[in-house]
């Protein structure tokens, strides 16, 4: 009988008769010995698969449409190179995430860039790199921009607006809800597009918006396609991401086929049909094909069991940030029954750096490695050196062999800095 939780890490994911848990071909021991723990796993036939399935998605029921990366649930440049490779384009959020996209050979054009709060230097790089389209979210947005650009030149530009549509997502990652922090209200959008069309450096493509992230009703998001529509008649229309992703047995989040054709219908409804459209997946687009590798360091049993591992916050900030909840498994006793319930916790000194609470495991004990599935979005890069902590490495794993495409960081990389 398969192990209840398989299903969580990527398909194809299996158990050898030691009991040990395997991806792509590599048991997990095999892969702590030569890499350490903790350990970011990345199965890349899983990461292939799903950016073909978006794509193909997509593309096959509106050709003019594209889906673009949202690099920032995952901005490993080895991660944005096969999306690129896949297809697609990148979104990015920031000067760091503008550069290791053209390290990952991405055309500049296919260039998605966002921020509230984009900084000068940040700008000039996008613009001297030729992004493909800045999603301007306010006027300063404009003022830098038409700094920046050279007479005789136009950047391609969108305008972020605030749908007005509140999700059942965690506040901390809701965006599309009046008062949010992203975009413009409808009357401040009209007053921002209305300067863009007569600016001789900007040209105006079109709007953005996005309503938050880890959504499982595909109708939420299919819902920020009607106040687009009522700002007018553009080339593009960007309808952002925010599909939710599988994190537990109990998660059932639209699958991509059904996110689609609910886009789809909303744009068929209310959008031009020559329109293009653009999507944005990340957390939905990598979070499965991951899992993060631990080992027990200590096994309390008092008050409470915990098991802490030797890794926690430093590489896994989405527990502490919006209580996401995870499931784990011992990584090499998966045909033992479970014995005991447990608080998994971190190395770090916060009482708030607890992975999972609660958690039913054999009797776990000091050596074990803990394998927790779907920590694909947001842990490496939310990661940080909390404690003195050195981030993890980035292995992908594929047909049996495995390489680092990220490496762990070292003593010595933790003082580089200091002057």
């Amino acid at each position: 009988m398969a192990h209840p939780l398989l299903d969580l890490f990527p398909a194809g994911a299996a158990v050898d008769p030691d009991g040990v848990l395997v991806i792509a071909g590599c048991r997990v021991d095999d892969l702590a010995r030569e890499f350490g723990t903790p350990a970011i796993v990345v199965d890349e036939d899983a990461l292939r698969a799903r950016a073909r399935e978006y794509r193909t998605a997509l593309t096959s029921r509106r050709p003019n449409a594209r889906v673009v990366f949202a690099s920032k649930a995952f901005p490993a440049t080895a991660v944005q190179r096969v999306m690129v490779e896949e297809g697609l384009g990148l979104d990015v959020a920031g000067g760091g995430e503008i550069l290791s996209a053209l390290r990952a050979g991405v055309d500049p054009a296919l260039v998605v860039m966002h921020g509230n709060a984009k900084t000068t230097e940040e700008l000039r790089i996008a613009v001297e790199a030729g992004i493909g389209l800045v999603v301007v979210d306010n006027e300063d947005d404009v003022d830098r921009l038409e700094r920046l650009v050279a007479p005789g030149s136009v950047q391609r530009v969108l305008v972020r607006v605030v749908p007005g549509v509140e999700s059942s997502t965690h506040p901390h990652v809701q965006t599309g809800q009046v008062g949010s922090k992203f975009g413009l209200t409808a009357a401040a959008a009209r007053r921002l597009i209305a300067r863009i069309e007569a600016s001789p450096l900007l040209e105006l493509r079109g709007l953005h918006a996005h309503v938050g992230s880890q959504i499982m009703d595909a109708a939420e998001l299919a819902a920020a396609v009607a106040p687009l529509a009522a700002l007018g008649t553009f080339p593009v229309y960007d309808l952002g991401g925010g599909l939710g992703a599988r994190y537990t047995t109990a998660d059932r989040p639209a699958t991509v086929d059904e996110y689609v054709e609910a886009l789809l219908a909303a744009a068929g409804e209310h959008l031009p049909a020559d329109a293009e459209l653009i999507i944005e997946p990340g957390r939905s687009m990598v979070n499965g094909s991951a899992f993060t590798l631990y080992t027990v360091t200590t096994v309390k049993r008092d008050a409470r069991n915990f098991v802490a591992v030797d890794g926690g916050m430093g590489d896994n900030l989405e527990a502490a940030l919006f209580q996401q909840r995870y499931e784990a498994v011992l990584a090499g006793r998966l045909h033992e029954e479970d014995a005991e319930d447990v608080v998994v916790v971190g190395r770090h000194c916060e009482s708030g750096d607890v992975l999972i609470d609660p958690l039913r495991l054999p009797a776990a004990r000091v050596g074990d490695l803990l394998a927790v599935p779907a920590t694909g979005a947001y842990t490496h890069t939310m990661a940080n050196n909390y404690n003195g902590y050195r981030r993890p490495p980035v292995v992908f794993v594929r047909d049996g062999e495995a390489r680092a495409v990220i490496r762990r960081e070292t003593w010595e990389d933790l003082f580089a800095r200091d002057v």
